[in-house]
Order: C-alpha cells, then sequence, then structure tokens
C-alpha cells in the first residue's frame, strides 16, 4: 500500500475579485483561442511562494503562522501594466517594479525558511518576477508565436491595493483558495 504525499500548498496575492475577473476572462481567451488551460487551474494570482508539501495535520500551525507574518506587513498599491513572455511558452501581465512588493517576497521567503523550515523557495534560482500568468506549461510553441503577436501589442493597465496573503491547497484537480491573512 503506497502512502499517500501530503497535500500542496503555495503562497500569493490574489487581486480583488471585480480584476480576478477581467484577468480571469482573458485566461478563457487563451483557452478559446490557442488551446491552453493550464492557467485556469489556478485564480489570477502573483506568486510569492512556489508549491510546497505540508502535512495536513500541521495546517493549523501553517495558517498561523501565515497570519502572524501578514499581520506584521503594510498595504501598499500593486500595478498591473501591460503583457510580458517567457518565450517559448508563457505569456502573462506584467507587473510594474515595486519595491514593497519584492521586500514582502523577501521577508516571506525568510520568514518560511525560519519559522517553517521551507527551503523550496527558489525556482531553479531564478530572481523574483512577479506576474499574472495568462498561459503556461500547455501552451503549444506554434501557437505561442501567434498569441504573443496578439498580446505584445495590446494595452492592460489596473491598480490593486496588496491587502492580504493567500494560501491555496490543492484539491487533487486545481487550486483553490484555502485561507486569507489580512495585512495592516
Amino acid at each position: 500500500m503506497s502512502k499517500i504525499p501530503p497535500p500542496l500548498y503555495f503562497i500569493a496575492m490574489l487581486p480583488p475579485t471585480p480584476l480576478l475577473e477581467e484577468i480571469d476572462v482573458l485566461k478563457h481567451h487563451f483557452k478559446e483561442t490557442y488551446g491552453s488551460k493550464a492557467a485556469l487551474n489556478s485564480p489570477p494570482h502573483l506568486t510569492l511562494h512556489m508549491p510546497f508539501q505540508w502535512k495536513e495535520e500541521k495546517e493549523t500551525k501553517l495558517i498561523d503562522a501565515l497570519t502572524s507574518f501578514s499581520k506584521g506587513q503594510h498595504r501598499f498599491k500593486i500595478h498591473l501594466e501591460n503583457f510580458g513572455c517567457f518565450e517559448p511558452r508563457v505569456i502573462f501581465i506584467t507587473v510594474r517594479a515595486n519595491p514593497d512588493l519584492d521586500l514582502l517576497q523577501k521577508n516571506l521567503h525568510q520568514f518560511c525558511k525560519q519559522k517553517l523550515n521551507l527551503f523550496n523557495a527558489r525556482y531553479k534560482d531564478l530572481p523574483f518576477h512577479p506576474h499574472v500568468t495568462l498561459a503556461f506549461r500547455d501552451l503549444k510553441k506554434q501557437k505561442f508565436f501567434s498569441a504573443w503577436e496578439e498580446f505584445k501589442v495590446k494595452k492592460f493597465s489596473q491598480e490593486f491595493t496588496a491587502d492580504k496573503i493567500t494560501l491555496l491547497k490543492h484539491d487533487g484537480q486545481r487550486w483553490q483558495t484555502h485561507c486569507e491573512c489580512p495585512m495592516r
């Protein structure tokens, strides 16, 4: 009998509902026009800490720790502006350079290492590059170039207040909002 692995979680910043719905419309456009639906498996978000496994019986400790961390963080504005890509698979909404967001992410990673013993915070040692993914791993290369032709010239500009950190949990099919931790 195989042991069931602990559930997956990740920590993110989600935009508020009207903007969330607007971004979901763009994700559906990628599904319908370019056959890329993988980004629909999570709500629109900016990843602050990549997915990690955590024992379900210790979930309260995780939530309490994130709640404590977020209470010590101040709110700030995030500006989403136009589109970017990681050739040849990923198209996203870009985030205007934001020292507050960079500091929040850096502090969260340090906190996760020290208080939660999480050491998987770096993806292939790439620097933090906040963005909101619209299409990624299932976007075929030839469709990527067509999609990028459409989106590299499109304009997008929205702003929201970063006022909470969200813990998402994978239910076996999709990422679900599990807990929202308000910032001060």
